[in-house]
């Protein structure tokens, strides 16, 4: 028989050399998680948009129906002061508060996906996991394993008043590392401060899915750094 024949070639390869052969992992761009965030971002400020129009326009309906209470009217100003000059400035108060709204829906939408994602990877996570013996290892977990997962980097630290507030820092923040704006350093942190409310949801989402209701805020005062602030309700 032929050194080539089928016997002698199936024998050269063994079951490792086989799997290196059909490796089965799935790998993703390091950075797609950020692109898809600047789009998630771009994308849900687009839609929050349009349905805060509709609900002032909702409610200007009902006024006009009836169903609700008109507006103040404008104050009264002493003939000294331009009546332009009052009506521009609450025409800029009125723009300054669609703004906030719109801000406040972009930012509830953005918390509302990352809580869905942290769900997610809790579980995927920590599935092979013993169970967490209390509350502090279950943010631990969060601050190593969920963070590691998605910023390829740990907590830089974390503290905690062992009455059910914890604090985590992060002084090279991933999604904020190329932050920047043309507007400016201000104009960069409240766009950074908006970007937070994905992370925020991550926490909120995988600390549910461990059946912990939490209170998650954050913070940022110069960019990359950042604080997350986990408030638990007293007998969890």
């Amino acid at each position: 028989m032929s050194i080539y024949g089928p016997s002698a070639s199936s024998s050269l390869v063994t079951p490792a050399l086989a799997a290196l052969s059909q490796d089965s992992s799935r790998q993703v761009d390091a950075v797609a998680l950020d692109y898809l965030l600047i789009e998630a971002v771009r994308t849900l400020g687009h839609s929050s948009k349009i349905a805060t129009a509709r609900t002032r326009a909702t409610e200007e309906e009902m006024i006009a129906e009836g169903l609700l209470p008109p507006p103040a009217p404008l104050p009264t100003v002493p003939h000294s002061i331009k009546a332009d000059s009052v009506k521009d400035a609450v025409a800029s108060q009125r723009e300054a508060r669609i703004a906030e709204e719109e801000e406040e829906a972009l930012r509830i939408r953005l918390e509302g996906v990352g809580a869905v994602v942290g769900s997610n990877i809790a579980e995927r996570y920590s599935k092979d996991k013993a169970r967490f013996q209390d509350t502090l290892d279950t943010v631990k977990f969060i601050c190593k394993d969920l963070w590691m997962a998605i910023w390829d980097k740990q907590v830089d630290n974390l503290r905690t008043n062992h009455r059910g507030v914890y604090v985590l820092q992060d002084n090279a923040f991933k999604p904020l590392l190329r932050m920047s704006s043309p507007g400016g350093s201000a104009d960069a942190l409240r766009r950074a401060k908006i970007h937070l409310a994905f992370p925020v949801g991550v926490i909120r989402g995988a600390l549910s899915r461990f059946g912990l209701n939490a209170v998650v805020t954050s913070e940022t005062l110069t960019v990359p750094q950042c604080t997350f602030q986990v408030k638990l309700p007293k007998g969890q």
